[in-house]
């Protein structure tokens, strides 16, 4: 019998954990704890261990970007950290990406969107709208001193490789990544599976980061030729 997938929800205010958590046990998903600050989220995750969890950004004591660094730091076995926002555009939403966060939802989100969430990061899968995401890279790499940088060589990726990362950049799905390189869907997944492992990433919304943080990919979607 598959496991309920479980989930740790960290909001300051009461009305949204509430909400979120009815939402996902309608869905047959366990929340296994609530928290109200970073520090209890760092607190909760430590005990429960949660497959996901739904990460608010701004909250007292400890912020929701510190909580998400602690969570995943020297953690590849870790929980999937979904970042809720009421902004799309939040300097701090690029910063938890950088952290190891697998994407993040707007508050205002379905309950349909919400659970189909949920399972998606569980998966492995990046939680990403590319325009936002590209939109973010754009406005917040290499100016957010604040940002955990990810420090790759890429080096280490063969030509095929470098293609696959700088396109996946530009915000293409697998499924268009195989009509534009003429691969199946199933080589393009190996491709990116690659990548991530060769670069040690947990996910997509990681690689999309590097690429531009490498100057792999330039603000304006351009790719830098590979030498």
């Amino acid at each position: 019998m598959t496991q309920p997938l479980r989930v740790v929800v960290a909001d300051d205010q009461t009305l949204v954990r509430t909400g979120f958590k009815m939402i996902l046990r309608s869905e047959g998903i366990e929340v296994v704890a609530e928290a109200t600050n970073g520090a209890e989220a760092v607190d909760a995750v430590r005990r429960t261990r949660p497959d996901v969890v739904l990460m608010d950004i701004r909250m007292p004591e400890m912020d929701g970007l510190e909580a998400t660094r602690r969570i995943l730091a020297g953690d590849t076995d870790g929980p999937r950290v979904i970042i809720l926002t009421t902004f799309d555009l939040d300097r701090y939403v690029y910063a938890a990406l950088s952290a190891g966060a697998s994407g993040f939802l707007l508050k205002d989100v379905s309950p349909e969107h919400l659970a189909a969430a949920v399972r998606m990061v569980r998966t492995g899968d990046a939680l990403l709208a590319p325009a936002i995401t590209r939109r973010l890279v754009e406005r917040f790499a290499r100016r957010d001193a604040t940002a955990s940088a990810l420090h790759r060589d890429l080096a280490a990726l063969t030509p095929r490789e470098l293609e696959v990362i700088g396109l996946l950049a530009r915000g293409l799905s697998n499924a268009e990544l195989a009509d534009r390189l003429h691969l199946s869907e199933a080589t393009v997944k190996t491709h990116v599976a690659r990548i991530l492992a060769k670069l040690r990433l947990r996910d997509r919304a990681q690689a999309v980061i590097v690429a531009y943080e490498t100057g792999l990919v330039t603000a304006g979607g351009s790719t830098a030729p590979s030498s």
